[in-house]
């Protein structure tokens, strides 16, 4: 521990802080120290406070470290009374799944991976397993290995909301690097996946934890059995349970490599552990052939994620400061043998408002089961499992009764070396006192295999695959003749268990790489190891945000190489039937990607590009050889169009009928961009006139011009009649208006005429109606704009009328009020007079 050189601190042992991580603690932070302390200098500005007898060091709560470990400072008291706490709970988790323990363990012996020999009914029985559940377990463990693992890497990023090049390129950067870390970097996950997807199908549960490994100084994925997660008998998951144990078997340096690192507290603990292994590690060591070396030096660790009401670091009141009695989680670590706890960390983040408790642990389960471990093959097809080992075993037998035959034989008969079968082809001499030797020897009536068991053990085995049937096994009968419907409702047949089984792991895993992504964000340097796209190397930490979404690359629908080349030849299929309607190089391309072939480009080439913006004269080049080039919106149309009616002028051009058809359609391609614009326009004027006309009352009742209560009504009635509102139909119909109106006034230009040829009546005759519709079109406008401006002034005079009658109505009341004031006073006179 540093401290400044102006400080003295009395009473300080280095003994008691060995496990302590070096912290600066202020000048004006009292330290008590009873016995006093001896000050040394350490020749670089501090100094070393060492206490002058053993004590315990009052360290103040502002000087722990958030990440500090708490049993370093609780005293001895306090830590055996937590550990005799959690270890009685610990084996009350242990208790109360015994039965799931034991069915596990039978069903283990399902695997057939050791004969067993009998001795009943007779010497030398068949000891075979019917290998149901190890050909199930291992089908699903290469299928599922493949599509959870790829070679490219398992790990796919998705952009969460506004997408652009910006984020598209800090996604690829967010896969590349998790990619890159799960396959090169973390050297056990591929073994640890392998092996775990071998446990899925067989205990039902299996779990991943996903932690920062101090001593590695890298994310680590870890594959744990499910014996070795225990929780408590009321546990529904992993994120409610109040309880989790992590059951760790570790080597003694390991152990000692972590209390050098000052991750566990520095203590003695006792190697030579007599603890018995739990049934289900038993029962896997008999199965590979392994024993307990008790000369191993292996402790049991137990890595508890509790929640805990410690004194000292209770969760406080932000108001009034006092203890709410609330558990925080914590992560304490004990070792089993001795019962000391080596580590007491925190488990939420130092800035959580909430407290909430840190995930490390991810549950993949095969099928779910009705607590919190799941169901397995052993559970759900174990009795079809023994009862076909019974049958198969059974019809060994009696074909070996059946093929050696037993019997009687009469006292005097004597065979000589009778003990010792007959080979094919012998003779052996017998002595017979007389009679016949058929008589005198009476085989036992062995039955051959009965055709009923075969065939009793048949259907328990099509009963088993039917039920963990993979799409592989149904997809052997169809072909390409198969119609699309019987592919479908095959493919769902067969994909129904498989299916969600798969949707399953794919969730558990989209939770355990957004673990790793977190891990990735939180511990490691804040830049990429080499040089990416379109960022600097430190954009690391800005990376791994909110905005990406880090999901699984495999499909949670499909499972299987088959069911994904039966999908995409069904939609080849499909698209061959009706090419018009589909884009048949996509629909290769899946293909292709479904059967895996690297380098498709290579076989498929790329696709044309879509048509794009061309200038005037390269769309004149593309007429002239008869192509009609596309039209796109935001061009200059006028422009366009002037340029392509000049290609009228060179004689040849009038002469080439295909010349004249690609350009009337690609002329009326601009007309159509035109007139939409033009509508558009015409749209937002109109719905703007409301805000228009509501300003233009606003100015005219800031002058004087209108009354400010007529002008407020006026806008209270415009506002809530709201912008103009026109139909879809009414839209494409005022388009047709517009591009008819075009279309007239592009005819004669398009109609050309050689200088000093004599024009066309007819299209005289036509410019002329042109002209004058035109003239009665300018007419029409100018009507509207007087009526506009009568009614504006119409307005405006009404206004004036109304203020004029309101000031009239207002002294006509002022009289009536006036003349009924003095008919009530010569009321009252007349009845005083009365009086």
């Amino acid at each position: 521990m540093a401290l400044p050189p102006n400080m003295v601190v009395p009473g300080l042992d280095l003994d008691d802080t060995a496990g302590l991580p070096d912290v600066e603690i202020p000048i004006d932070v009292p330290m008590e120290f009873p016995d006093g302390a001896e000050i040394i200098e350490d020749g670089e500005g501090g100094a070393i406070v060492q206490a002058i007898r053993d004590g315990e060091m009052d360290i103040p709560d502002e000087a722990i470290p958030f990440d500090a470990n708490l049993a370093e400072i609780l005293d001895d008291g306090t830590l055996g009374e937590l550990s005799s706490e959690l270890r009685a709970s610990y084996n009350e988790d242990l208790d109360s799944r015994d039965e799931w323990e034991e069915t596990y363990v039978k069903g283990l012996d399902l695997l057939g991976l050791r004969t067993e020999e009998r001795t009943t009914p007779f010497e030398g029985a068949s000891g075979i397993t019917h290998p149901m559940i190890s050909e199930s377990v291992t089908q699903f463990q290469a299928q599922a290995y493949k599509e959870l693992l790829p070679a490219g890497g398992p790990v796919r990023t998705n952009v969460l909301g506004l997408q652009n090049a910006e984020r598209e390129e800090q996604a690829n950067r967010v896969k590349d690097f998790m990619n890159y870390q799960i396959t090169e970097v973390m050297e056990e996950y591929d073994p640890d996946m392998d092996q775990m997807l071998f446990y899925l199908p067989l205990s039902g549960s299996t779990f991943k934890k996903v932690y920062f490994d101090q001593t590695r100084q890298r994310a680590v994925a870890k594959f744990i059995p499910a014996q070795d997660l225990v929780v408590p008998y009321s546990a529904s998951d992993l994120a409610t349970s109040t309880r989790v144990t992590h059951v760790l078997r570790m080597d003694e340096n390991d152990v000692r490599k972590m209390q050098v690192a000052q991750i566990y507290r520095d203590v003695d603990l006792n190697t030579s552990s007599d603890t018995e292994e739990d049934p289900v590690r038993q029962k896997v060591n008999e199965l590979e052939g392994i024993s307990k070396n008790y000369s191993d030096d292996v402790l049991t660790i137990l890595e508890m994620h509790v929640e805990l009401d410690l004194e000292r670091f209770e969760d406080l009141d932000p108001e009034t400061g006092e203890p709410t009695g609330i558990r925080l989680p914590y992560v304490v670590t004990i070792d089993e043998s001795s019962g000391k706890i080596l580590a007491i960390r925190r488990n939420y983040d130092m800035d959580d408002p909430l407290k909430r408790k840190r995930q490390y642990f991810v549950h993949y389960k095969f099928m779910p089961g009705l607590g919190f471990y799941g169901f397995g093959l052993v559970h759900m097809i174990g009795g079809l499992g023994r009862a076909a080992t019974s049958l198969l075993r059974q019809l060994i037998d009696a074909g070996t009764l059946a093929n050696l035959p037993a019997g009687f034989k009469a006292r005097g008969v004597r065979v000589r070396n009778d003990d010792e079968p007959l080979q094919p082809g012998e003779f052996r001499d017998i002595d017979a006192p007389g009679g016949s030797i058929r008589d005198a020897i009476v085989p036992l009536p062995y039955k051959e295999p009965s055709a009923t068991l075969a065939q009793l053990l048949g259907g328990l085995v099509n009963d088993g695959r039917r039920f963990v049937a993979l799409a592989d096994q149904q997809m052997s009968d169809m072909n390409q003749e198969t119609p699309v419907g019987t592919t479908v409702a095959m493919l769902e047949r067969g994909m129904k268990v498989m299916s969600a089984i798969h949707k399953r792991m794919h969730y558990a895993q989209r939770t355990e790489f957004r673990l790793l992504a977190r891990i990735f964000a939180e511990n490691l340097p804040p830049m990429y190891p080499y040089e990416v796209a379109g960022a600097p190397q430190q954009v690391k930490m800005q990376d791994f945000d909110a905005r990406i979404d880090v999901l699984p690359v495999s499909d949670p629908n499909i499972f299987s190489m088959s069911q994904r080349v039966t999908l995409a030849q069904t939609q080849l299929q499909l698209a061959q039937s009706n090419p018009q309607m589909h884009n048949l190089h996509a629909a290769y391309r899946r293909m292709y990607q479904a059967l895996e072939v690297q380098n498709i480009d290579e076989i498929l080439p790329p696709p044309p590009p879509p048509p794009q913006p061309q200038d005037p004269a390269v769309e004149n080049g593309l007429l002239i050889g008869g192509q009609v080039p596309q039209a796109f919106a935001q061009q200059d149309h006028d422009a366009h169009l002037a340029a392509h009616i000049a290609l009228l002028e060179i004689p040849m051009m009038q002469n080439a009928p295909p010349v004249l058809s690609a350009l009337f359609t690609h002329a009326l391609q601009h007309i159509s961009f035109k007139a939409r614009e033009q509508v558009d326009k015409e749209l937002a004027q109109i719905t703007a006139q409301p805000q228009q006309q509501m300003q233009q009352l606003q100015l005219m009742a800031q002058a004087g011009a209108v009354d400010p209560m007529v002008a407020q009504q006026q806008m209270a009635a415009l506002q809530q009649q709201g912008p103009a509102q026109f139909t879809p139909e009414q839209i494409e119909s005022r388009v047709a208006q517009v591009e008819e109106e075009m279309i007239k006034d592009l005819m004669p230009k398009l109609s050309y005429s050689p200088e000093g040829d004599q024009e066309d009546p007819l299209v005289k005759i036509r410019m002329q109606e042109l002209s004058i519709k035109q003239m009665e079109a300018q007419h029409k406008a100018a009507m509207d704009q007087a009526n506009l401006e009568l009614e504006g002034a119409r307005l405006e005079q009404r206004a004036v009328t109304d203020a004029a009658r309101l000031d009239l109505q207002e002294e006509v009341a002022d009289n009536r009020n006036a003349v009924n004031q003095e008919r009530i006073d010569v009321q009252r006179e007349a009845m005083l007079r009365r009086t």
